[in-house]
């Protein structure tokens, strides 16, 4: 059987157990041995210090049977090591979709941005030096968080684009009174599968335009209109005089964003993906 006793201290806690133990080999009576073991205080936060709060230190006192007492310590840490290649993964994992959920918020805030900012543009016909600048610089933003790296070979690319917002002039026609403007919705069609694009003008012209795409990088392509149509009626064979690159800068399944050669910003949502391009 075992007596425990226990007392407390601000300074230290004493446990103290006495074994009764069978015939001591040395000696031929019965002799209890104490053992007291000692929680000293953590006193210390430096961590070059056998103090150190990092460390319980168990100080024992046990009698031997030469009537002396042999005192150890033993400092132990509290703190068990991290498995530094598990705790290395789980960070990696952690850190991933933190970023993928921080990018998803990202483009859609700016998206949203984006669109509030040329909407009282009228496509950029009324854009101001200022507004070109500030939305440029938000487009960028978005180019910037862009996951459709390689555009050209991507679904998301085919079908029927409105033009919401552009800096060329060739195609606003703000020099222009506004009733001999394109006033109606401007759409640009992309078959990638085929390498067949398409721009289609309504209200009050109804030109359209067809073109091969030639890849230039997973990206960007070079444009070859082959015929005109005017008044969607008249058709017109091109002479070879109609080309042009396009960038595709921006993908996804509702926004593209658009460069030309000649630095024109081409801004455009989807409206219908299942249209064909004219072969």
């Amino acid at each position: 059987m075992a007596a425990v006793t226990t007392s407390s201290s601000s300074s230290s806690a004493t446990l103290q157990s006495t074994l009764l133990s069978s015939t001591n080999p040395f000696n031929s009576h019965t002799s209890p041995i104490t053992t007291t073991t000692t929680l000293k205080p953590l006193l210390s936060s430096s961590p070059k210090t056998p103090n150190n709060p990092n460390f319980i230190h168990i100080q024992s006192s046990i009698p031997n049977f030469n009537n002396t007492t042999t005192t150890t310590t033993t400092t132990t840490n509290k703190f068990k090591p991290l498995e530094s290649s598990g705790y290395q993964k789980w960070r990696t994992r952690v850190s991933f979709f933190t970023s993928f959920f921080t990018k998803t918020k990202d483009s859609e805030s700016l998206k949203e941005e984006l669109l509030d900012a040329i909407a009282p543009l009228d496509r950029g016909a009324d854009a101001s030096p200022e507004d070109q600048e500030r939305i440029d610089e938000i487009a960028r933003k978005l180019e910037a968080v862009n996951k459709v790296k390689e555009p050209l070979k991507s679904n998301l690319l085919n079908g029927k684009w409105e033009l919401l917002y552009t800096t060329s002039k060739s195609i606003l026609q703000a020099q222009r009174p506004k009733l001999l403007r394109p006033n109606g919705k401007i759409y640009q069609a992309i078959n990638a599968d085929t390498l067949r694009a398409q721009n289609l003008e309504t209200w009050p012209f109804f030109n359209q335009a067809t073109a091969n795409l030639v890849p230039l990088n997973a990206r960007r392509v070079a444009v070859k209109f082959d015929s005109f149509k005017i008044g969607s009626l008249i058709p017109i064979k091109s002479r070879g005089s109609g080309r042009g690159q396009l960038e595709i800068t921006y993908l996804d399944e509702e926004l593209r964003i658009s460069r030309g050669n000649q630095g024109n910003l081409f801004i455009l949502k989807m409206v219908d993906p299942s249209y064909r391009v004219p072969l």
